[in-house]
């Protein structure tokens, strides 16, 4: 069965926009079954490199590999196997700018891939992200509950099929450590690399500590940062920086650091099921964790850059999340809590009083309560479920 993704009208757009397309995203996000459902009826053809004989064909004779399409719409799926193709699709670009559409490429891997994109294609290629499914596209199949919305992940194999999750996760783990990790990177003890992945996900939804995680872990913090690096360009992390006006600091501060997918996360730190997860001493980094990535995901799938961060005072006082959306910064307090109280607005009201009610945009608690309601210091207690819309009807307008 096809979902259909909010990814979908930007891609379309850019189809018409650009005359090369790249969706890359995490293995397994669905970008081929997208491809596959929205262009194939538009007569594009398609190639995996997954298959060893079309890619050692593509390698060994780019130009005799893309003859063979002729002027036939093009999808190159997991393109990052055959770089030396790049420069040969570049000059077919350039022979022929006014045609728009011509390839999508496909990826999973952003370090080798969007290398050769900068070096070959800039300028030629729009570049678009697809994540596991998000709430907004789940319709009936969404969980009823947040505890198992968190629990199943948004990864289409669990969704479409959640009788498989446990042993699919297990599969996923393995073959992204055996395949991903080695090529990213010369990574030689992968038990190691595996001990730094679980740990990293015990930190989820806490701000990073390099030098922590490579000293338990046993590397140098210099290897810690590469071994961060490949997570994030595998698509299993995100990083989400502090706000400062000062935009330096902002880069040299302590990040926090969020699994894309809650369930990977819950299955490297061992939760045995959704309501151990929800009642656990990770209940809250996991529901925070959730929260924050469905933003990320409206944002990707739209084509944005996720402006998106957290506040710390001084004084410890902490906004979970913070959006900046044309000039304002709409400040998101994220508790399990299905009771709200004045105590969780503390860090609003604190936020709101030192940068000043013009630059705030909306002050929001997601938490567990059943319908939006409105709070003192016109704050709004809004539903899990809710969020979506919440982020449809407030950062739409900034669509690509």
């Amino acid at each position: 069965m096809y979902i259909k993704r909010a990814l979908t009208p930007v891609l379309l757009r850019a189809c018409r926009q650009f005359p090369a397309v790249l969706v890359t995203g995490p293995r397994q996000s669905g970008k081929t079954t997208l491809l596959q459902e929205e262009l194939g009826p538009l007569g594009y053809a398609f190639v995996s490199f997954d298959d060893p004989v079309t890619r050692e064909f593509a390698r060994a004779d780019p130009n005799g590999f893309l003859d063979g399409f002729a002027n036939q719409l093009l999808v190159l799926d997991e393109v990052q196997y055959v770089p030396g193709l790049f420069s040969y699709l570049k000059m077919r670009i350039d022979a022929d700018r006014a045609s728009h559409g011509r390839f999508i490429l496909t990826g999973s891997q952003q370090f080798q891939m969007m290398r050769n994109v900068s070096d070959s294609l800039a300028g030629r290629i729009a570049v678009l992200e697809l994540l596991p499914f998000a709430l907004e596209e789940l319709g009936d199949r969404a969980a009823s509950t947040a505890a198992e919305q968190i629990w199943r992940g948004g990864y289409p194999p669990v969704v479409l099929n959640p009788e498989a999750r446990e042993l699919w996760l297990r599969s996923y783990l393995s073959t992204y450590l055996e395949r991903d990790v080695r090529q990213l990177q010369n990574i030689r003890d992968l038990g190691q690399f595996q001990s730094f992945l679980t740990l990293c996900a015990a930190a989820h939804g806490q701000e990073l500590n390099l030098a922590r995680l490579g000293r338990d872990c046993g590397i140098s913090m210099p290897g810690a940062r590469q071994w961060l690096s490949v997570l994030t360009a595998s698509y299993v992390v995100h990083l989400v920086p502090p706000y400062y006006s000062n935009l330096g600091k902002r880069v040299i501060k302590s990040p926090k650091l969020y699994f894309l997918d809650s369930a990977l996360a819950a299955e490297l730190t061992r939760q045995p099921s959704a309501e151990t997860l929800w009642t656990s001493s990770m209940g809250g980094a996991f529901f925070e964790g959730w929260v924050v990535t469905e933003a990320i995901k409206f944002q990707k799938a739209r084509a944005l850059r996720p402006d998106l961060y957290f506040w710390r005072s001084q004084g410890g006082l902490e906004v979970d999340l913070m959006i900046e959306s044309r000039g304002r910064l709409h400040a998101i307090e994220i508790k399990q809590t299905a009771t709200p109280s004045l105590h969780h607005l503390r860090s609003l009201r604190r936020f709101r009083n030192l940068v000043g009610e013009n630059k705030v945009g909306s002050l929001v608690l997601v938490c567990n309560v059943r319908e939006p309601t409105p709070l003192p210091d016109r704050v709004t207690a809004l539903p899990w479920h809710a969020w979506p819309r919440w982020l449809q009807e407030n950062l739409a307008e900034d669509t690509f």
